[in-house]
């Protein structure tokens, strides 16, 4: 039987190890999912444990657990004896994405227009500002992730954690399926004013302006995906709502 000192140890020694294969392998599902989202891998394409254990520098055994935390994501699906594939959402499934992030757009943009700080409204003004400079000059990729991060800020301020949680989940799935929206360059500028109109309503504290535009904003993001899908043939199906 090892003394008691020795046995202590062994002990640390397995649970850094155990630490450090933890965080490489969130390192490694980070990392692919940048790659994701960035449009580097696309979907469909098939993932390799060494393509990429090459590609980042790490063992195979971190991707292959980053790997099972991409597929709990929604960002990749592993299929018996084929391997594991970047997701393909399909439109039906994002028109039903749209529609819940919408609803839970809408409850965001309320909460936040009650209690949203200057220090707060400045953040998601600056990245409004900087996503128009984006539009004026038709930078794409650089719009997507200005507006990837000004929709994450929102529900992070918005201050409710399990909405934040399952709203970034659904983002990231959408974002398999919307780059198309954003190619376009006279849908920039029409974008932006529409993140434009979302800031004035929650820095004005008015939570139904707020809910209005947010979900407005989302209906339209729906819209020009499906008609960037449907080669321009999808039908305007926006909501009609009262005014308050």
């Amino acid at each position: 039987m090892p003394p008691p000192a020795a046995s202590t140890r062994s002990a640390a020694h397995g649970t850094i190890a155990v630490l450090r294969s933890a965080s490489l392998a969130g390192a490694a599902q980070q990392a692919i999912e940048r790659l994701i989202l960035d449009g580097e891998l696309q979907p469909g394409e098939k993932l390799t444990e060494m393509s990429l254990s090459d590609r980042l520098g790490v063992s195979r055994g971190p991707i292959r657990e980053a790997f099972r935390m991409l597929e709990e994501a929604g960002l990749v699906r592993q299929e018996k004896n084929r391997g594991v594939f970047v997701r393909h959402v399909e439109l039906d499934e994002a028109a039903e994405i749209y529609d819940l992030r919408a609803a839970m757009d809408e409850l965001a943009g309320r909460r936040l227009a009650e209690q949203i700080t200057e220090v707060q409204a400045k953040a998601l003004g600056k990245l409004v500002e900087q996503m128009e400079r984006a539009a004026r000059t038709r930078d794409g990729d650089a719009y997507h992730r200005l507006n990837l991060q000004f929709h994450d800020l929102l529900v992070e301020f918005a201050g409710n954690r399990k909405v934040a949680s399952i709203y970034r989940k659904l983002v990231k799935e959408l974002a398999l399926a919307r780059r198309r929206n954003l190619a376009s360059s006279q849908v920039l500028p029409q974008s932006a004013a529409e993140h434009r109109s979302i800031l004035a309503a929650i820095v004005a504290h008015d939570p139904e302006a707020a809910a209005h535009a947010m979900f407005e904003h989302a209906m339209h993001s729906k819209e020009r995906m499906l008609r960037a899908h449907l080669g321009g043939a999808a039908p305007l199906r926006e909501r009609k709502r009262k005014s308050a």
